[in-house]
């Protein structure tokens, strides 16, 4: 998922804030929008599409294994996810009315988080096949073309491209020698799509994740620990790290952001370890909509064109 198993280990649940709203269906501003997530609604976690208004839910993987983290595809028309559902986490692909499932990897290490560039011919992941981390790799969507954009022994994750396609966003986890927790310090870096000019755009205490461009590029948006807090929040930044600002500031754990394709909503998850719902938070006003309400986890939204 493109939020890391340890992240998720240490979200502990402070109570939902009072500028939350519940908006009926008729009446939300976002129900021109589709929205991709994962559920364990129906027993165990499955991608599922509905209307950001809550209507037309629809589960879109259908297997009895775990399936996670999907992304979208505008040039393709398609979803991309990581299952488990072949013995070990390989990468797929599928329509969003459930139909032409295809897996794209076929390797014994863990290949995870996939992403398709905006002209629809490259995908990044994550893998652990070079057996010394999770690095960053691209391939070319037959499966052809295989490259690691970072050969280290960092944790990495969430990666994510720019819209014009030049350069990848991702986390990498930097772990000074005194640091003993458990998570330490994550990080958000930028390279070049080739893998060169790599640069880090964050330097703010706690671990930073799940960043993603606005449609426009000119801001960030991501997941981290409020160190005052001691909660996760999401924050936005512009593209070159500049005016960062904690846009939930919640007591809630906030994580996992995606943006609206006109840049006005940020979909998001946010609850205890033992229930998470889908929320939106307007950049500008700061509306918030809760999208979901079930127990269980509802979490990795990302909206459809």
């Amino acid at each position: 998922m493109k939020i890391s198993y340890i992240l998720i280990a240490l979200l502990v649940f402070y109570g939902c804030n009072d500028s939350t709203t519940k908006e009926a269906n008729n009446a939300s501003p976002l129900s021109k929008f589709k929205i991709a997530f994962v559920s364990d609604r129906d027993g165990n976690s499955e991608i599922y599409t509905m209307h950001a208004d809550g209507t037309k839910l629809k589960n879109v993987s259908q297997h009895d294994s775990l399936d996670f983290n999907p992304t979208w595809s505008k040039v393709a028309e398609k979803l991309f996810f990581y299952s488990k559902r072949d013995g070990n986490a390989e990468l797929y692909t599928v329509n969003p009315s459930g139909s032409e499932l295809k897996r794209l990897t076929n390797h014994p290490a863990t290949d995870v988080l996939p992403e398709l560039s905006p002209n629809g011919k490259t995908l990044v992941f994550m893998s652990d096949r070079d057996s010394l981390g999770k690095n960053v790799y691209t391939m070319d969507l037959n499966g052809s073309n295989l490259k690691p954009l970072t050969k280290n022994q960092f944790y990495e994750e969430s990666p994510s491209w720019s819209p014009s396609g030049k350069d990848i966003i991702f986390t990498r986890q930097l772990r000074d020698s005194a640091d003993t927790s458990h998570a330490a310090n994550g990080e958000i870096f930028i390279m070049e799509a080739n893998g060169s000019a790599l640069r880090r755009l964050t330097h703010k205490p706690g671990y930073d994740s799940g960043a993603k461009f606005s449609p426009d590029a000119k801001q960030i948006a991501f997941y981290g620990l409020n160190m005052e807090s001691e909660t996760w929040d999401i924050f936005i930044m512009n593209a070159d790290g500049s005016d960062l600002t904690n846009l939930t500031n919640d007591t809630i754990e906030c994580y996992s952001p995606d943006w609206s394709p006109d840049g006005q909503w940020l979909v998001y998850t946010a609850g205890s370890s033992g229930n998470y719902n889908l929320f939106a938070i307007n950049v500008k006003t700061k509306q918030r909509i809760q999208l979901t309400d079930t127990d269980g986890r509802n979490e990795s939204p990302v909206f459809m064109e």
